[in-house]
């Protein structure tokens, strides 16, 4: 679809597309198609939770290529050469801007006219290592000073919306509105699709707030700071090993912080993820006698994972913490 745009690409970008190959790009729902160029509306989308959105909102009209390819973590992603000549060639790029450095700076040297960052299209909030009514009842009790070494130190602007079904469905909207504009042609179409993605996302959401409504403990031990925005949503508290970023070391001081509160609050399971090592969890959960589980953050689908998209992991994990809750 991408015909005028195609005779604008840098003369860098094409000798690298020449000497790598365009190639494929695997997209996340498993088939491989070209970036750019093709007689459809092509989206460049950063990762899976971005593809899913494309993929679900232009359905037929759109051809769809992720970045991030299955089971690579996406924070740790850095834009190849051929990657960017495939930007250059697509008609759009759907992005979460703060959570793949590269990715931000490749959308932000880039010529594509339709750039759709979705940390704009609702509102991201500040999330340290705990998040939830834990976190306000332990700064109540213990002050401010213990507050700021216990949770601020891993902080930040928390970019995983996604894991909130109502803020996903804010993005979702934002995303069929960037469509309709960008190709006018097919825009019946997508608002269509998004309203029907939107009702779904209702029902998820409804279905976590009925699953998670009634607990025995409302608190949860999780490998990185993912869940904030879902732990929020529901009534709980995240408690996270490490800050936002997955590959950060937790303190010992954490590590002991976590054992004495897993004992006083009821907590049963410490939660893992499938695309970083289990290695502190499990050593935690052995130490202070608990249970393992995963919590999926649907950053890509894989092999492990428990669904094979994004509605079937959701379910999956609020299974998860159902079970790892005592829901009644």
């Amino acid at each position: 679809m991408n015909v005028v745009r195609r005779h604008l690409i840098s003369g860098t970008a094409v000798a690298a597309a020449t000497v790598l190959g365009l190639g494929t790009l695997t997209a996340c729902s498993g088939s491989s198609a070209a970036a750019g160029n093709t007689d459809k509306f092509d989206v460049v989308a950063s990762f899976y939770p971005m593809a899913f959105l494309a993929e679900q909102i232009g359905g037929t009209h759109v051809n769809v290529t992720s970045l991030t390819e299955p089971g690579q973590e996406p924070h740790d992603l850095e834009i190849s050469a051929r990657q960017t000549a495939q930007l250059q060639e697509s008609d759009a790029v759907l992005y979460l801007k703060g959570l793949q450095p590269s990715v931000d700076d490749a959308v932000t040297q880039s010529e594509i006219k339709t750039k759709i960052d979705a940390a704009t299209l609702t509102s991201l909030e500040e999330h340290g290592d705990e998040v939830g009514g834990h976190a306000a009842e332990h700064e109540d009790e213990h002050g401010e000073e213990e507050g700021e070494e216990h949770g601020d130190e891993h902080g930040g602007k928390d970019p995983h919306v996604w894991l909130d079904p109502v803020k996903y469905a804010e993005i979702a909207k934002g995303v069929g509105a960037a469509f309709e504009k960008a190709d006018p042609e097919h825009a019946d179409t997508y608002k269509t699709n998004t309203e029907a993605l939107v009702e779904k996302l209702g029902a998820l959401d409804s279905q976590f707030k009925s699953g998670l409504k009634d607990t025995g403990s409302k608190v949860f031990i999780t490998t990185h700071a993912a869940f904030g925005y879902l732990a929020e949503r529901y009534g709980l508290t995240e408690e996270a090993i490490s800050g936002l970023d997955p590959e950060s070391e937790p303190s010992a001081a954490r590590v002991r912080e976590l054992e004495k509160m897993a004992k006083a609050d009821g907590v049963t399971t410490v939660f893992y993820e499938t695309l970083v090592s289990d290695r502190t969890a499990k050593t935690l959960a052995n130490d202070a006698k608990l249970k393992t589980d995963v919590l999926d953050p649907i950053e890509g689908i894989t092999e492990k994972s428990r669904g094979d998209d994004y509605f079937a992991v959701m379910e999956a994990n609020l299974k998860a913490l159902e079970s790892a809750l005592g829901a009644k």
